[in-house]
């Protein structure tokens, strides 16, 4: 059956923003005495809201982060992100193609808006994601992935049944996320090794293998 919908992730499947959002995370993490290594950070945080890493320092150190962390840290990968931020190889084709085709699709993150938005002005995405397509874990009273609510909400929009969505995910709490809210999901994994996406309905290498999925689905 022809999707309804396509649902993007967009750190590490649209935006190539994960390893310095990573780097930076772990650097500062680290700068305020709590240590985590970037595979460590990839790990816990990958995919995960930002109020995660204030639960994960509290489990694992007995600690507690600043109560501007978030900010102060989002400031940090932005500066980092300015200094250069590509799209992920495929990404524009797969959008413009998908456009053309006729086939509605969203990018649903577990980021805000701001974050999500110098991203998509940064790798020169935003004319093929236009604010009416995009949605954060604020819309949903900022919960993330995990919680199948993001996804549910984005299909809502859409007047989609879950059902018929396809997901595009590249973490373990993604596909989670879409599994929980009834899609099926392609993990991608060209940066998560592909054990961790066990529970995707099928795994792609490369983004434009979308398309030979949608093609299938004719």
């Amino acid at each position: 059956m022809r999707p309804q919908l396509v649902i993007f992730d967009n750190d590490g499947v649209l935006v190539d923003s994960e390893p310095t959002a990573h780097r930076v995370l772990s650097e500062y993490l680290t700068e305020l005495g709590f240590p985590f290594t970037l595979e460590e950070s990839y790990r816990y945080f990958l995919g995960n809201a930002a109020r995660t890493v204030h639960t994960v320092v509290a489990d694992r150190y007995g600690g507690t982060l600043p109560a501007d962390f978030t900010a102060r840290c989002h400031e940090r990968v932005f500066t980092a992100f300015q200094q250069g931020l590509d799209a992920v190889q495929g990404a524009s084709t797969v959008l413009t193609e998908l456009r053309r085709r006729g086939f509605p699709y969203c990018l649903a993150s577990s980021s805000d808006h701001a974050w999500i938005d110098l991203t998509l002005d940064r790798t020169g995405l935003r004319p093929l994601l236009p604010s009416g397509v995009v949605f954060s874990a604020q819309d949903v009273g900022g919960v993330g992935k995990p919680a199948p609510d993001l996804f549910l909400h984005a299909a809502a929009a859409f007047g989609a049944d879950p059902r018929d969505c396809l997901v595009v995910e590249d973490s373990p709490n993604g596909v989670r996320a879409a599994k929980a809210a009834g899609m099926p999901v392609l993990g991608y994994t060209a940066v998560t090794p592909a054990r961790r996406l066990a529970g995707a309905t099928s795994l792609i290498t490369r983004l434009t293998e979308i398309l030979d999925h949608l093609d299938q689905d004719r």
